[in-house]
């Protein structure tokens, strides 16, 4: 057996084990609640639920003791739910969340926002307290369904135990259908003990009249856009997270290899092409290239798929893409338009969209001046950094993992300086590989995530790559890693400092470092061992290569202290207000 193999089959007994033998149960019928959202879950094909248990759900963790679905356990709900995401994002199925009421739900709400922002489908299940006490600031009592309301893409309280069944299919089918996200199902604890009696045809279909998403293009639309595409100059694809979502990556690059047509990623979408494709100008945005930002600002047809139009990505509205014609590809009616003005919108599947922009019969713009002119902007203004005699910087710590995992590995990143350089020098050239948070910017992300993505892909090296602030965060959910026997590489970039807010104080506030700085932090090494998991520190540059190669190649769960030069910063940049073509930290060659 592989080391590969044997690493999956130890993963899924080590979550299986978690769970005890189900307890033999003979003609107990009715149901209760909680049984019935248990046989539920199985029929939507659960294969892990990530949860905390409280007094409000513990009716459901009976149910769960008796008829087993694995389990893992967090140290917390925030890790529960990004583990979930990461789960999510790497699987494509939607990461299933159960906590109790009151401040078990309240801990879940940074990761359902998170998800919201980033299109993550998860299906997260709260206690409520009794139906009858509800209003009444019963003892851990919120109201999660209001708080979360603008958070989610739909949410339920469950009145009645008989509607329960219904309610889960519709709850998998919105997270996973359309643009994808949370769903939450509040179930008030009564609720989950009251007996279900009702004979329901629990195969039938999903019946939501007001709930239709839109995927096949109109034919129009799409003709117009295959005419603007043959007659551009300066073509542009901007392929965002709704080119990995809809499983369009072979279209993608049949699309632009056909047409010679350069491509650009957003944070999110990064992965949708190989990093190494010809084609390829990086990353655009606040800290993307030089040569994907003035693409973007000199392109005449600028074709997006998927991506949201956020504004670290466009920087000033008023300088973006000024002389394109704006085709806008997404299954989300509401992001075309909202943002870039767009002059051809498609409202549709990635997938489908571009399967039927291939079958249109047209000529390929003649590219060749427009790629042999950003050819020359890449050499001109490359992504750059100044090596130092003395200490290690991010960027070659980035690369060193990039070389030791052959950028294999699935990434994730928490937010900051070190998910910036994460997404600029570990090159990814498989899809799915890259698990990060874009929209909302969640510290604590990371390491989490990684636990999720590592049970999703049992047989993948997956590198945690963090910083020290964000990683304090969460990191009881080490505990996790001997537990299940999970071999997540975390590497801590650890410049003692909340890095990104420390770079915008140093460039835009007079290097005035108010609370960005972390004098005292712990042992990470030792923290690692306190956890049962092997600690490595890289002090010494010299040292780093063969610290790096030792602990990524391990088949073990290891963490590395990894200290990294203080005071370096992510270049280039798009200062705030500025627009794309007005970067700065741009190194002429």
């Amino acid at each position: 057996m592989s080391a590969e193999v044997q690493t999956e089959v130890q993963i899924k007994q080590a979550v299986m084990e978690m769970e005890p033998e189900p307890v033999e149960q003979q003609g107990i019928q009715p149901m209760d609640g909680s049984a019935v959202l248990i046989q539920g879950l199985k029929g939507q094909g659960v294969e892990v639920i990530f949860g905390y248990p409280g007094g409000a759900v513990l009716p459901i963790y009976d149910a769960l003791y008796k008829d087993p679905i694995p389990h893992v356990l967090a140290r917390h709900e925030q890790g529960a739910i990004h583990a979930a995401e990461g789960y999510a994002r790497v699987s494509g199925k939607p990461g299933v969340v159960i906590a109790t009421s009151g401040p078990g739900a309240t801990n879940l709400v940074t990761g359902i926002t998170d998800a919201m922002m980033d299109s993550l489908p998860l299906v997260v299940f709260t206690g409520q307290v009794a139906s009858t006490v509800i209003g009444t600031d019963a003892f851990q009592e919120a109201d999660i369904v209001g708080i979360t309301q603008p958070i989610t893409k739909h949410n339920y309280q469950v009145q009645n135990v008989e509607d329960l069944p219904r309610i889960i299919k519709e709850a998998f089918h919105i997270a996973s259908t359309g643009r994808r996200g949370p769903v939450l199902v509040d179930i008030p604890k009564d609720i989950s003990t009251a007996m279900f009696v009702t004979a329901e045809d629990r195969n039938a279909e999903v019946n939501l009249p007001g709930y239709q998403p839109t995927t096949t293009p109109n034919y129009l639309q799409i003709q117009k856009a295959a005419e603007a595409i043959a007659v551009a100059k300066k073509p542009l694809i901007l392929a965002g997270a709704g080119v990995l979502h809809g499983q369009a990556m072979e279209e993608l690059k049949t699309l632009l290899e056909k047409n010679r047509i350069p491509v650009t990623n957003t944070l999110l979408g990064l992965g949708g092409i190989a990093g190494d494709h010809e084609l390829f100008l990086g990353m655009a945005g606040m800290h993307g290239t030089y040569t994907a930002n003035m693409a973007i600002s000199e392109c005449d047809v600028l074709l997006n798929i998927g991506a949201r139009f956020d504004d670290r990505l466009t920087g000033n509205l008023k300088t973006f893409a000024p002389n394109a014609k704006v085709i806008h590809i997404d299954i989300d009616p509401a992001e075309i338009g909202k943002n870039v003005p767009t002059e051809i919108p498609i409202v549709a599947d990635s997938k489908e969209a571009l399967k039927a922009l291939l079958n249109q019969e047209f000529e390929a713009p003649d590219t060749a001046e427009w790629l042999n002119y950003l050819n020359g902007l890449t050499e001109e203004g490359p992504l750059w950094y100044n090596l130092d005699e003395h200490e290690l910087l991010p960027q070659e710590a980035i690369q060193m993992i990039h070389r030791i995992t052959k950028g294999n590995a699935i990434v994730t990143t928490d937010v900051g300086q070190h998910q910036m350089w994460a997404a600029q020098y570990y090159s990814l050239n498989n899809p799915d590989h890259w698990v990060t948070s874009g929209g909302l910017g969640t510290m604590g992300f990371g390491f989490p995530a990684a636990i999720g993505a590592q049970i999703a892909k049992p047989e993948a090296r997956v590198v945690a790559i963090v910083g020290d602030g964000g990683f304090q965060m969460t990191a009881q959910e080490l505990s996790l890693l001997q537990e299940l026997r999970i071999p997540v590489k975390v590497v801590i970039l650890n410049n003692g400092a909340l890095g990104m807010v420390r770079q915008w104080q140093q460039t835009f506030y007079d290097e005035r470092y108010s609370q960005s700085l972390i004098p005292v932090q712990p042992d990470f090494v030792k923290l690692a061992e306190a956890y049962d998991i092997k600690g490595y520190r890289v002090s010494k540059k010299e040292d780093a290569e063969k610290i790096f190669e030792e602990a990524l190649l391990s088949d073990e769960p290891v963490l590395i202290d990894c200290r990294v030069k203080m005071l370096e910063n992510v270049y280039p940049m798009v200062a705030p207000g500025k627009g794309l073509n007005e970067m700065i930290g741009v190194k002429r060659a």
